[in-house]
């Protein structure tokens, strides 16, 4: 295990710094966001694991989506809530490295997730026939786990080993590639940056796998009526799941690895908390709304639950 030579104890989040005027309004919308983000996604998998018509490789994949989600934003809320109500906003040396790690972990996978759903529904549409044998649950339960798994192999780790000069991060939450900009040494940091474009790399053939998938996916339906149906149905979701995510993190990535410090406090925490507010509201809505069998599931328990209150 790597030894923490940091003689930083704590961290001093400076996001909220000018925000003492609109406290109570800002944590007014943060609860009400976070539960509504409870709330869809719950309802979404709770609706999936308890209808046995779900338990297909789609639908447990979408109700890993969402998990993850909880995890991600989970890792986040419940500490700037916290903050929101407290006159100094101060995190531990071990919670800053854990949030990074959460933070890391949640964009890690839910790139992967949404690779596994692209080749889910190329094998569904190109290769039909052939679906529930490659797709078998065990094959879905081993690349979920693959998914999750995948982001322990992370830098953040390579952080806990750098000397730190200086407690103070001008964001609202810790990320690992802020930490990093914090070393002494920049030389110590080589090997974080070495294993940072890695990672970069592997998640960008991730897009180049989906991008594959879904050449061949649009080349099956053009000429298939049928075809054309269950990729409006299953596949736009999907699409519109993953534009959301790339479009949100991609600008947050280019923001703190090259982003301006001049910018309005504001603008920087909008930029840095979207893809925790956007994906993980839109993305069961998305799904709820598009996805017929999740839809009347819903609209069902809604009603018997109506007529049995009355």
């Amino acid at each position: 295990m790597m030894q923490n030579v940091s003689h930083v104890r704590f961290f001093f989040l400076s996001g909220l710094n000018e925000t003492v005027n609109y406290r109570v309004v800002l944590f007014s919308l943060t609860l009400l966001c976070y539960c509504f983000i409870v709330l869809v996604n719950v309802a979404l998998i709770v609706t999936i694991i308890f209808d046995k018509n779900m338990h297909e490789p789609m639908y447990i994949l979408l109700c890993t989506f969402c998990m993850n989600g909880l995890c991600g934003t989970t890792g986040f809320y419940p500490k700037i809530l916290w903050d929101l109500l407290s006159p100094v906003h101060v995190i531990s040396y071990s919670g800053c490295l854990v949030q990074a790690f959460v933070m890391y972990s949640f964009a890690c996978s839910d790139m992967s997730i949404l690779a596994v759903m692209s080749y889910d529904r190329y094998v569904a549409i190109c290769r039909p026939l052939e679906y529930h044998s490659i797709m078998s649950k065990q094959r879905v339960l081993l690349l979920v786990c693959f998914s999750w798994l995948t982001p322990f192999c992370t830098n953040v780790f390579l952080t806990s080993r750098l000397e730190l000069c200086s407690p103070y991060i001008e964001r609202l939450f810790c990320v690992n590639w802020v930490i990093v900009k914090l070393a002494c040494f920049s030389d110590d940091t080589i090997v974080n940056n070495i294993v940072g474009y890695i990672t970069i790399i592997i998640y960008v053939f991730h897009g180049f796998f989906i991008v594959w998938s879904y050449m061949y996916v649009i080349k099956t339906c053009v000429n298939s009526l049928e075809n054309r149906a269950k990729f409006m149905q299953t596949c736009v979701p999907h699409l519109t799941s993953l534009l959301i995510f790339l479009v949100t993190i991609l600008f947050d990535m280019m923001h703190i690895r090259y982003g301006s410090t001049d910018l309005p406090q504001a603008l920087n925490n909008f930029i840095a908390i979207q893809f925790l507010v956007i994906a993980p509201i839109m993305n069961p809505l998305v799904y709820g709304f598009k996805l017929t069998k999740i839809r009347k599931s819903i609209l069902s328990r809604i009603t018997v639950k109506i007529l049995f209150l009355r």
